[in-house]
């Protein structure tokens, strides 16, 4: 990774697939990364961190299972540890991620959209 500023258009605009983040930038342990979605995710729970989203563009609803959260670009949320949380995006999103080194993206649920998260 680049000692220097991070583009975020520039990191967003090297890849297409959804659901499949991609590591720009380490705080202390955590992985900030860049993220398009679309369509709906699966349910899960990351039992021990809290995940951040930070809509860049586009309109993401987080469900819980009390209540649906709607993040519009330069909006924020905080899914607390232990918080089942189900991503979806009616049209393509783009967002950044900030949790810690080695989480999974399906926290708890696995299976097929679990992704490897590489560096760009």
């Amino acid at each position: 990774m680049d000692l220097d500023r991070v583009d975020l258009a520039q990191k967003l605009s090297l890849f297409s697939e959804h659901w499949s983040p991609k590591a720009v930038a380490r705080l202390n342990d955590y992985e900030i990364k860049v993220v398009k979605l679309k369509g709906e995710f699966v349910w899960h729970t990351h039992e021990d961190t809290d995940e951040l989203f930070l809509v860049i563009s586009g309109r993401l609803t987080i469900r819980l299972r009390d209540r649906d959260v709607v993040l519009n670009p330069g909006q924020l949320f905080v899914v607390p540890r232990g918080v089942e949380h189900c991503p979806v995006a009616e049209q393509e999103v783009q967002a950044v991620l900030i949790e810690p080194e080695g989480t999974v993206n399906t926290g708890d649920a696995g299976g097929p959209l679990t992704a490897h998260v590489e560096s760009i």
